[in-house]
């Protein structure tokens, strides 16, 4: 399977129902398209660089997941489609990954320090991202 992530900006006036909602919702899609959900990280409310859709901030969501090669473009396709996102960026880390290994590695680094880890070390090898955050 492949390694991928998305980072999307949700609207930062939804209620939190509706937050929830939108973070169930593309999680819950990448499990119907037989893909397997390694990590949701969500970051809160972060000040934007430039006014996306009249929003000066967002809030931001990493989602890092393993599937087939036809995940991310019906992925992109619903995000597309939401309107309570401002934008998002979907980037392939592996070609060949494992998930449980890849959960695993998570949950020992929730272990060790007590905090989760970002992602800001790992490098992309491919962007499949039209919406550029």
């Amino acid at each position: 399977m492949r390694y991928y992530e998305t980072l999307y900006i949700i609207n930062p006036d939804l209620p939190e129902d509706d937050y929830r909602g939108v973070v169930t919702k593309f999680t819950d899609l990448v499990e119907k398209n037989k893909g397997v959900v390694t990590k949701v990280d969500e970051w809160g409310i972060k000040t934007l660089a430039y006014a996306v859709k009249k929003f000066s901030r967002g809030s931001y969501v990493l989602l890092q997941y393993c599937g087939e090669p036809g995940i991310t473009a019906e992925l992109k396709r619903e995000m597309s489609l939401d309107d309570r996102l401002l934008k998002y960026q979907t980037i392939k880390l592996s070609d060949n990954a494992d998930p449980e290994t890849l959960r695993a590695e998570g949950d020992e680094g929730k272990e060790e320090t007590g905090v989760e880890e970002g992602a800001a070390g790992e490098t992309s090898t491919k962007d499949e991202g039209e919406n550029g955050i």
